[in-house]
């Protein structure tokens, strides 16, 4: 006969309590879903977000339970989100920031059968240390040529079984693991966050910062252009406009055939040079 639960494990009301804690603590609360994440993937931003965010990995339906008591604004509609193992980073720095630091602290992964290769996949001449066997038909199979030397099995050439892009199989994956090489780049991305009651979606959080380095750059730029030919003068563009009106000045000085002291050798070129030219003209000329 099933008997009602009286007590729940002790690191489940850990969860709780923090659940119910956290988001008064901090103005940010985001979510990552963990069937996309792999458990490698967390220790290391650990460590490097040390000091600045809070984690708690929890299931969705105490999580949910958690939430539901709480009195914060948008909190309720973070319920939805909830689907599976998840988990909270709570920090005080914008999602957008915090979406960012994330993709930053990717890392390098062992494949698994099906997953896409982040980069050419080089397997180089070595020995493997593997016996021979089996395994030298996978190797055959996967288009890594071998040989066998002194008991164990030699890759014998650098070879290239798989392109950045590919898929790659679960043989390939499983000879990769043996040799480590891992050639799948993993990072995280926040599936949804809440901030000071504005819940965001996925979607709304990436930031492609090159782009928008770009965009500011690009701007910039015109800003220059546009007051540079305007004559609106600032700390920035100052040298470029006295420069622009003194090559008009020059311009306009030469010709009008106005001498000073800087324009009057090219305004007698260029009379010496239109003198010659009528000249020229005359003498080649027939009357009629």
């Amino acid at each position: 006969m099933h008997e009602n639960r009286t007590a729940y494990p002790k690191r489940k009301t850990q969860m709780y309590q923090q659940l119910t804690e956290l988001p008064k603590k901090y103005k940010v609360m985001s979510i990552i879903q963990m069937r996309k994440v792999r458990s490698t993937q967390i220790l290391p931003l650990r460590k490097t977000l040390k000091g600045q965010v809070e984690f708690v990995c929890v299931k969705d339906k105490v999580a949910a339970k958690a939430l539901e008591t709480l009195d914060v604004p948008g909190i309720k509609d973070m319920v939805s989100e909830l689907k599976g193992q998840i988990m909270f980073i709570f920090t005080d720095m914008s999602p957008f920031k915090l979406n960012v630091l994330l993709a930053k602290n990717k890392i390098m992964m062992a494949a698994r059968g099906g997953d896409i290769a982040s980069i050419d996949i080089v397997v180089p001449a070595k020995n493997t240390g593997i016996a021979p066997g089996p395994m030298l038909t996978e190797f055959k199979e996967a288009g890594i040529p071998t040989k066998i030397d002194q008991g164990t099995i030699w890759i014998a050439k650098d070879s290239t079984p798989v392109k950045k892009g590919e898929a790659i199989n679960e043989k390939l994956a499983s000879i990769l693991g043996k040799l480590d090489i891992k050639p799948v780049e993993a990072g995280i991305t926040l599936s949804s966050a809440l901030e000071d009651g504005l819940k965001y979606a996925e979607a709304e959080m990436i930031i492609d910062v090159e782009k928008i380095r770009n965009a500011f750059a690009q701007s910039h730029q015109e800003a220059v252009t546009l007051s540079i030919e305007a004559g609106y003068i600032t700390a920035d563009n100052i040298s470029q406009i006295l420069s622009k009106a003194s090559g008009n000045a020059r311009s306009l000085s030469i010709e009008s055939g106005f001498m000073t002291d800087e324009t009057k050798e090219q305004i007698l070129q260029k009379a010496d040079a239109q003198a010659k030219g009528v000249a020229g003209q005359a003498k080649d000329y027939t009357p009629a």
